[in-house]
């Protein structure tokens, strides 16, 4: 193998033009680590955010360093100890997050747990789109909210790439789902298993839905107080998950002055939880949505794309 691949990286914050294409060292795994051939890599929000210095720019600290979390690959190499997968099994993960994974690149080494096969019914493309906001969607509904047959989930910014995914782990467990979403989205998230849907450009939510168990709050309250009004809308004993921004105090104290629970959530690797997502994929009963794909060079023009905030589903960039 060359010792150098080519990636994506930035020598500053900014905009989508810091990001270019580079020659890099290559990974090579320790134990316990496999090294993997990107086929194709996942842009998410939070990619863009650590872009401009926000995001987890405080846990990569200052460029230069390489995005991307999302993976879908071949495995080329295993390091020392490692049994669960060996050379040519296809994988997809989302490794090392919030620390340095280096997506966005022609190759990356993590520990082999934090990757599960490949759904075998879909390509690398799809695969690439699905472990960050798949495994957002399943730690909140699943591992925090434990959602369960019968219960109410509203879920916000349904349309995006956790929401849509979220749509169908919610369904899936037997919830009534309802979202907010544009009115040109709706018949589409039907299509996914959504019960109810509220386009949030002509109704506030809160006139339009109560008794509500659980809100996965994908916007926070940075975009008209989403949370805080989320509140309103849930039953006594209620959850408020907020994902992008976390709960801040003044929001904690409201929820408990109503009767209401709040919490935020941050994503971890879950090589365990991806399997059980690949068998929903796999059995028909998740399917991932890629809006476009841009080859690995035009990382900064999926990045315009994805700020602009109206994608259906998710962005991947192709590499191998």
């Amino acid at each position: 193998m060359p010792p150098t691949m080519r990636a994506i990286t930035q020598d500053t914050f900014g905009g989508p033009e810091v990001l270019h294409l580079a020659e890099v060292p290559r990974p090579a795994p320790l134990p316990t680590e496999i090294l993997v051939r990107v086929h194709a890599a996942g842009v998410n929000p939070v990619d863009w955010k650590t872009r401009q210095g926000s995001g987890m720019a405080g846990v990569l600290g200052d460029p230069p360093f390489v995005l991307g979390w999302d993976v879908s690959g071949v495995v080329e190499e295993v390091g020392f100890g490692v049994t669960i997968v060996q050379p040519g099994d296809e994988v997809f993960g989302m490794p090392w997050f919030p620390r340095q994974a280096g997506a966005y690149a022609e190759y990356v080494t993590a520990p082999s747990r934090q990757f599960a096969r490949k759904p075998r019914s879909i390509g690398h493309v799809a695969a690439a789109g699905t472990p960050l906001a798949a495994l957002t969607a399943w730690q909140a509904l699943i591992d925090t909210a434990h959602i369960g047959s019968g219960q109410r989930v509203l879920i916000h910014a349904a349309a995006g790439g956790v929401g849509h995914l979220a749509v169908q782990i919610a369904k899936n467990a037997g919830a009534h789902v309802i979202g907010t979403a544009r009115s040109a989205k709706h018949d589409w998230l039907r299509s996914l298993g959504a019960d109810e849907l509220i386009d949030y450009t002509t109704t506030r939510f809160e006139e339009a839905v109560r008794d509500v168990d659980v809100v996965i709050d994908l916007i926070g309250d940075v975009h008209d107080q989403t949370s805080t009004r989320s509140l309103g809308v849930l039953r006594p004993g209620g959850l408020l998950i907020a994902v992008p921004s976390g709960v801040a105090a003044e929001l904690l104290d409201r929820a408990r002055e109503q009767g209401v629970r709040a919490t935020g959530i941050l994503v971890e690797p879950d090589g365990a939880a991806l399997t059980r997502i690949a068998d929903l994929i796999d059995e028909g009963d998740l399917t991932v949505e890629v809006e476009q794909t841009y080859p690995l060079a035009e990382a900064a023009e999926a990045h315009r794309q994805g700020e602009q905030g109206r994608t259906r589903g998710k962005l991947v960039l192709t590499v191998t």
